[in-house]
């Protein structure tokens, strides 16, 4: 007898690692859902980042890689060029991305890489204990700036979506959040669209920054946290599509 294997869904029923009021756990879920929805699954394969999502395989039933420290977009280049039928993206929060990381996701952009690209800003070094980040806001109190961020001695949040548009090889980028049941449509819908673009084949990579709470280190309750973003943080990263080349 002909043995059948039933698909599973994309994301696990399992405990969080994640700290209360987290947002990494909604943008899993809105990953793992999408990819379902896309009918994808038997052929997605995820970077995992180095940081507070360092265990996202644990969460999303699909091939994950996990890869050194910033160096998601990089691999993920191999990955999809050795098999361009795979759908392949990476989860980066913004100390992997925006620092170490940064030139391996400046030039995955600059040569148009087919690839889809989660990134969760939270401001903030959430593994490593609260350190500031180049997405810490201007006054913002971390680990490493007690008094808060100033221009003066560590320059100015870095918008890495804005810098990221200017390039011809992006495709898609938008930046959303969680903050409310509305913006986590608004992010679904983007997700939906970035992995969708890549699914059809268009010659460039889109990226998601997701702003997204992190209320230990922000030292807020989640209810705070979550308030935060949309008070503060939406000044310095406002909300919406940067760059959209399909339009």
């Amino acid at each position: 007898m002909q043995k059948v294997f039933e698909r599973t869904p994309s994301i696990k029923e399992c405990h969080t690692h994640y700290c209360p009021g987290c947002g990494h756990g909604i943008v899993h879920r809105l990953v793992a859902e999408t990819i379902d929805e896309l009918g994808i699954h038997d052929r997605t394969i995820g970077i995992a980042p180095v940081g507070c999502a360092v265990l996202a395989y644990n969460y999303m039933d699909v091939d994950m890689v996990e890869v050194p420290h910033g160096r998601a977009p990089a691999v993920a280049t191999g990955i999809k060029r050795v098999l361009p039928g795979n759908i392949v993206f990476s989860y980066q929060g913004d100390g992997d991305l925006a620092s170490i990381g940064a030139a391996e996701i400046l030039h995955a952009t600059h040569r148009a890489e087919n690839l889809t690209v989660i990134f969760v800003n939270n401001a903030v070094y959430g593994m490593t204990g609260g350190q500031m980040a180049p997405t810490t806001l201007n006054d913002q109190v971390t680990s490493t700036s007690p008094q808060g961020r100033t221009v003066k001695h560590d320059g100015y949040p870095l918008q890495v979506s804005e810098i990221l548009a200017v390039l011809p090889g992006s495709i898609y980028i938008e930046r959303c959040s969680v903050y409310n049941p509305a913006q986590v449509r608004k992010t679904k819908k983007a997700i939906q669209k970035a992995f969708q673009l890549q699914i059809d084949g268009a010659e460039g990579l889109s990226l998601v920054e997701v702003l997204s709470p992190c209320p230990t280190y922000w030292r807020k309750s989640p209810v705070q946290a979550m308030k935060w973003i949309e008070q503060e943080m939406t000044k310095v990263f406002p909300l919406g599509c940067i760059k959209d080349t399909t339009l």
